[in-house]
């Protein structure tokens, strides 16, 4: 954000000053104190520093320097206004400021940014590539966009999108969606169905309240198979149909597996980094810095951060702050009973998710190789398993 902020700082004129005294470094303490962006220090003897500071703040460099007790004088004078100022006679002035106006009625034509709002804040996996293959693309002529058929693609694409809408703003568009969770499939209580197995299991407990029970306690079941059917025989009558109402429980299973090795390498920071600035233009963009980093081994963080004039109005301007922070490789090793208590730890967090009743039993196995362990850890649990099924005749 620092190089952002002395990009601005050209933009809008900087000075450079020279600073004298004996307390140079309560000087630059006070700065930092308040919050006061200099730049580019380059100290002389004992008691002289050189440093940039931004034009609005130099009102507040000269209170520092009095608390100090510090001379301070302006040596040069950096940035677009002092150049503008200096040749605001020439032509080269008219020119410059054409241009610029004509640079940002150009670019307001097009659209540089792209803002996904999804109600709630939930994740949507893969919408900017959805939006992209419908059409909605940075760079793209804001004219040559058809929000609509945007919104019938993505909502023919998309199960999982109850509602999206597409506002334009400046060069901004802002793309909403509401989200849609998938709901069970509910049948009419007039129409006729079955209760089948909505997963395999051992029944323990069957209860028909409407219609004919078809499995006893202690079969085993698939899913799919019909537990209660939708039929009822009277003494005295035929074979109707119902619409089947009933409770079926069943011990049902759990399972999952994890190799643990015994000799592992793993990367930890080591908590020193390096930031690196470039800027993209569209698609070019300009290095600041040697592409090669001073670390070994390391891992990158990209940040971009957008230029824009107003709060709706992006240019195709962007400044990427490059972070790569510093990693070393420890060799870890484990016991066989250290690998397998790890492994056990890490299925048991896994399976806690998936399973929403209490866990009747445990069942642990292992088998044991020169290189690693595998853990299987399995959690029997007692479900429903009924869902409704409607009749079709």
């Amino acid at each position: 954000m620092t190089f952002v902020l002395i990009v601005l700082s050209y933009i809008f004129g900087y000075i450079r000053i020279s600073v004298e005294g004996y307390y140079i470094e309560r000087f630059i303490n006070i700065c930092k104190t308040n919050k006061i962006l200099i730049w580019n220090l380059k100290r002389e003897k004992g008691t002289n520093l050189y440093l940039n500071v931004r034009v609005n703040e130099f009102k507040k460099i000269t209170e520092v320097s009095k608390k100090t007790k510090c001379r301070i004088k302006i040596v040069k004078k950096r940035g677009v206004p002092f150049i503008l100022n200096k040749y605001r006679k020439r032509k080269i002035f008219a020119i410059f400021l054409l241009l610029m106006i004509c640079a940002v009625i150009v670019s307001s034509k097009y659209v540089w940014n792209i803002e996904i709002k999804v109600e709630d804040g939930k994740e949507v996996p893969g919408i900017i590539e959805e939006i992209e293959k419908a059409g909605l693309v940075i760079g793209k002529k804001k004219s040559d966009i058809n929000a609509k058929e945007i919104i019938n693609q993505i909502r023919l694409d998309r199960q999982d999108i109850s509602w999206i809408g597409i506002e334009m703003k400046g060069t901004n568009v802002i793309v909403k969606i509401v989200t849609s969770e998938e709901a069970p499939q509910i049948i009419d209580e007039n129409d006729y169905c079955n209760i089948v197995a909505k997963k395999s299991g051992i029944i323990t407990k069957i209860t028909a309240q409407n219609g004919t029970a078809k499995v006893n306690v202690g079969d085993t079941v698939k899913e799919g198979t019909v537990l209660i059917e939708g039929t009822m025989t009277g003494k005295y009558t035929d074979v109707r149909y119902v619409h089947s109402i009933g409770d079926v429980e069943a011990k049902v299973w759990y399972t999952k597996s994890e190799k643990i090795y015994y000799k592992k390498e793993e990367k930890v920071e080591t908590g020193q980094e390096e930031n690196k600035y470039k800027l993209k233009i569209n698609n070019f963009q300009i290095n600041f810095y040697k592409t090669l980093s001073k670390f070994k081994i390391y891992d990158t963080i990209e940040q971009e951060n957008k230029i824009k004039l107003f709060s709706d109005l992006y240019l195709p301007i962007s400044v990427v702050k490059v972070t790569n922070k510093e990693q070393q490789v420890n060799n870890q090793e484990y016991t066989p009973e250290e690998a397998k208590n790890i492994g056990i730890e890490k299925i048991k967090e896994e399976l806690k998710k998936q399973v929403q009743t209490d866990v009747v039993q445990e069942i642990i196995t292992t088998n044991e190789t020169d290189e690693y362990i595998e853990v299987n850890v399995t959690f029997e649990v007692i479900e429903n398993i009924g869902t409704e099924e409607k009749i079709l005749f």
